[in-house]
């Protein structure tokens, strides 16, 4: 969820998460007092360990460096034990693990689309289509292997939290992005659209073109593939501001049903340097 205040960020969770679904294969953990509540109250001092290196090995811009690194001398100012920290986690196979399961799961979904809408190809955008055919190209033990690791990597993020309350990295791994700056390179979108209408797309995925396409769109936003994977909750908060006055987020992830020591210290950051009236110029 997106919101201007933890305050109202906390009242949403509180109104989304209702009671259990009771044909859902898992049961929610359900604090003993309403999200809103648990955000008045002080996170007490704790251990949050950090880095700032891109998970995928691309670069991190300077500004998302300062983001985290004013961070953590806020939060040493606030009582919390902050010290850069490894999460011992192959977290460029799992970006690539997250992938697959995305291809896939596109490919099933447009596949559904056309068969209840009568949609044909004209009814998708042309990077869906390029995702639906590396999932169509994928095998199946190579997506169910895919799978299985991600308990590996859950329990690697539990192991790292047994050491720290909270992971902390950058948001974005630079300054937010302009509006096309992440357009599919026309070189890969001229050939997607020869082999679209053949039949061939699927052989786009094997290409090093496809590759460095997929790396380049998801260099922005290394960080965040983590807590998506292993269902850990997270929270970005928007302390640092870039030269331009744009803002440029922190990461914050937590165990599960951690959701409450992320309201509470985000609240504790947000008493110490608010951030709702901030505008930058346009």
């Amino acid at each position: 969820m997106l919101s201007r205040s933890v305050r109202d960020s906390a009242a949403m969770l509180d109104v989304l998460a209702g009671a259990p679904d009771p044909a859902g294969p898992y049961l929610p953990h359900r604090p003993p007092a309403p999200y809103a509540e648990l955000a008045r109250r002080a996170p007490g001092s704790l251990r949050i360990g950090f880095t700032t290196r891109s998970p995928l090995g691309t670069a991190v811009h300077p500004e998302a460096v300062a983001a985290v690194a004013d961070a953590a001398a806020l939060l040493e100012g606030l009582g919390h034990h902050v010290e850069e920290a490894d999460t011992g986690i192959d977290e460029r196979g799992l970006a690539l693990d997250f992938l697959a399961m995305w291809a896939t799961e596109t490919a099933v979904t447009v596949d559904a689309v056309k068969r209840l809408t009568g949609a044909g190809n004209t009814g998708f955008e042309l990077d869906t289509h390029v995702l639906a055919a590396a999932g169509r190209r994928m095998r199946a033990p190579a997506s169910y292997a895919a799978h299985q690791r991600w308990n590996l990597y859950n329990r690697q993020l539990a192991a790292f939290h047994t050491r720290y309350d909270l992971l902390l990295t950058p948001t974005l791994a630079q300054p937010p992005l302009r509006i096309g700056e992440l357009d599919t390179p026309a070189a890969v979108r001229a050939l997607a659209r020869l082999l679209l209408p053949l039949g061939l797309l699927g052989l786009l995925s094997r290409t090093g073109a496809y590759e460095e396409a997929v790396i380049a769109n998801l260099a922005p936003v290394p960080f965040t593939q983590l807590a998506n994977i292993t269902g850990r909750p997270a929270a970005s908060v928007p302390l640092h501001r870039t030269p331009d006055g744009l803002p440029l987020g922190v990461q914050f992830v937590a165990p599960l049903g951690g959701e409450g020591t992320l309201l509470a210290l985000a609240a504790q950051l947000e008493s110490a340097r608010p951030w709702a009236h901030l505008e930058p110029a346009l």
